[in-house]
């Protein structure tokens, strides 16, 4: 799984020889996850905010105050609350999120084209005390600030909420926290949301997992300062897969997939191949053991394959190449 990872987000090597990752929606590669996609299962029913600073080096301006602790909650609409610099949202759900195949879960944030990127930390928990970071990576320049309503490329960002647009919501894997010491990965109960303060001043700026500064719009001197929280998707519910016994036993490859899918199941289920934009492509009925499907035809990017049988659901990103 951690191999099929690292060939989703696309690394690639750059001039600069840094690491490169998954580009901005509606492009090939993309991770983004559509708003109406039928992947997502269910939405965030409680949310809990403490609100952060409209400018973290001058209180004088007072807190982030744009939304309520309700906006966040149901399906991504655009009604957003705004944490300001540092704040943060912990948000719940009728279910607990489980470690599905491929991404578990994604939050949505309301930036209105692919540049102007406002970020946040996520961090996940079983318990509702103890909190574990997904690894986040800024590959953006620390040289000079990027200021209010400047430009970002996603494609130098990895696991830090806010690096889609508006409708696209940013994929978490919790595979990528597997064996973390105090955290059931099966039981997901908590999503905390934490906005990066952009600032490259040691002072005040966030730093990623490496001990990188994280840069992005700093100061945002207004209400709506911050990361602005729209929604967080469930991909992957704990209670996705209790009722039909072997919906998860089934392997697919080869992947990354040029023409001819393999998927080998222990049990009869419908298949639908779902784009990153929310449209089914294929449909398909598919008996117990191994079928082979024609992809041929899609075009170049990452799609959902989601399996059903007997209400249990099962989904896995796969590539077309």
């Amino acid at each position: 799984m951690r191999n099929f990872i690292l060939s989703l987000l696309l690394v690639l090597i750059g001039f600069n020889g840094m690491a490169q990752y998954a580009p901005a929606a509606g492009k090939a590669g993309s991770t983004a996850i559509y708003k109406d996609s039928n992947v997502i299962v269910s939405w965030a029913t409680k949310c809990t905010v403490i609100r952060g600073w409209q400018y973290i080096a001058d209180h004088s301006h007072g807190k982030a105050s744009v939304g309520s602790q309700s906006s966040a909650l149901g399906k991504a609409d655009n009604n957003v609350v705004s944490l300001g610099d540092g704040g943060i949202a912990i948000v719940q759900f009728a279910q607990a999120i489980t470690n599905g195949q491929g991404p578990d879960f994604a939050v949505f944030e309301n930036a209105f084209d692919d540049y102007f990127l406002e970020l946040a930390f996520v961090e996940v928990s079983s318990d509702g005390q103890n909190y574990f970071r997904f690894p986040a990576y800024s590959l953006t320049q620390t040289d000079s600030q990027v200021v209010a309503f400047g430009k970002l490329n996603c494609e130098k960002i990895h696991n830090l909420a806010g690096k889609y647009r508006v409708a696209y919501g940013t994929p978490f894997d919790l595979e990528d926290l597997k064996n973390t010491p105090g955290l059931d990965i099966t039981q997901i109960t908590y999503i905390k949301i934490i906005d990066v303060v952009g600032s490259i001043d040691t002072l005040y700026g966030s730093k990623d997992s490496v001990g990188r500064m994280i840069n992005d719009p700093y100061p945002t001197i207004f209400p709506s300062g911050g990361f602005d929280l729209d929604a967080v998707g469930v991909l992957h519910s704990a209670t996705s897969f209790n009722t039909a016994v072997g919906i998860q036993d089934f392997k697919l490859y080869p992947n990354p997939v040029s023409n001819l899918l393999n998927i080998d199941l222990a049990t009869e289920a419908d298949m639908e191949i779902i784009s990153m934009q929310g449209k089914v492509v294929l449909k398909k009925y598919l008996p117990e053991g191994l079928s082979t499907i024609e992809v041929s035809m899609l075009s170049k990017g990452v799609y959902m394959l989601r399996l059903s049988s007997n209400e249990s659901v099962s989904v896995q990103s796969f590539i077309k190449q």
